[in-house]
């Protein structure tokens, strides 16, 4: 355990100042990510070095198309996250409390060891959401950063600003998930909301971070083409006409297991408007 950044003591409760929920603790109490808890009046992050998933990847499966294509990265990722979506494709580590867990510790030396012992050219935090693992995602991207290695973070984007700055010094590449464009969507289906991510991609941009997105296509749920049409202007226009754009298809998982899987035709709808947005670099996974 390790004491978090970004948070306000208020008495015998604290605020944690990580992402927009901005969670109220009580003492004994945790977040919405469940990985970060007031103890005795100290926000303490429970994840710290807990890697509870570690892989060898292609950097194209985060994915990243046009950072690094070709090279191989190191994956890693702790218990947790601070959306509830219900389609989640990793729930069964995403969506557990840390202790559920079967997870081995680390520091961020032995991670930078493995790295290199892989022959990786940069590190990933992914699979579940890294921004909740905070403390120990910054200080393993700074000491790859000193071992000349990339940083790459998968994310749904839900960041406050003032740590997000911070972080972005690190970070080389990121894949962000646009769930939907729609703020119903995200309330309903991922307890979130849509204008914090958009902001926290403007910054990323600004900042000089690669940026690539993804949004896996839910039939039925997120893929009018009046929304998906929006969400391509607004890349377009803020985040520029080369920002790689991905459309995935969606299986049935978690608590949305009834669903179709996504059929190719929305899928290929999607890519035509993009490239009718004029993004020049618009893919399809998942097929």
């Amino acid at each position: 355990m390790k004491e978090a950044m970004f948070y306000k003591k208020l008495g015998n409760s604290v605020q944690c100042c990580l992402c927009p929920h901005n969670c109220m603790i009580m003492p004994g109490k945790r977040g919405i990510c469940r990985a970060r808890e007031n103890k005795d009046g100290k926000l303490i992050s429970l994840i710290y070095g807990k890697i509870v998933s570690a892989a060898i990847d292609p950097i194209e499966k985060k994915p990243l198309y046009h950072f690094l294509p070709g090279s191989k990265t190191y994956s890693i990722a702790a218990a947790g996250c601070n959306f509830r979506c219900l389609f989640c494709q990793n729930w069964e580590i995403s969506q557990i409390k840390p202790e559920e867990s079967s997870s081995r510790q680390f520091t961020p030396e032995d991670i930078v060891e493995k790295v290199k012992e892989a022959d990786c050219e940069s590190i990933s935090y992914t699979y579940t959401e890294p921004t909740i693992n905070y403390e120990f995602v910054i200080e393993t991207a700074k000491l790859a950063r000193e071992n000349g290695l990339k940083n790459v973070i998968v994310t749904n984007g839900y960041i406050n600003p003032e740590p997000l700055k911070k972080l972005c010094e690190y970070v080389d590449a990121a894949n962000v998930d646009i769930k939907s464009f729609n703020e119903e969507f995200y309330n309903r289906i991922c307890g979130g909301e849509l204008k914090y991510v958009l902001d926290a991609l403007k910054i990323m941009k600004s900042l000089g971070v690669h940026i690539e997105t993804t949004t896996l296509l839910i039939p039925g749920q997120n893929g009018k083409i009046s929304e998906i049409k929006k969400m391509c202007k607004w890349i377009f226009d803020e985040l520029g006409e080369n920002t790689p754009v991905h459309f995935s298809r969606a299986f049935p998982m978690y608590k949305m297991n009834n669903i179709e899987i996504t059929p190719l035709k929305i899928l290929e709808k999607a890519h035509d408007v993009a490239k009718k947005i004029r993004l020049k670099n618009v893919y399809v996974g998942n097929v």
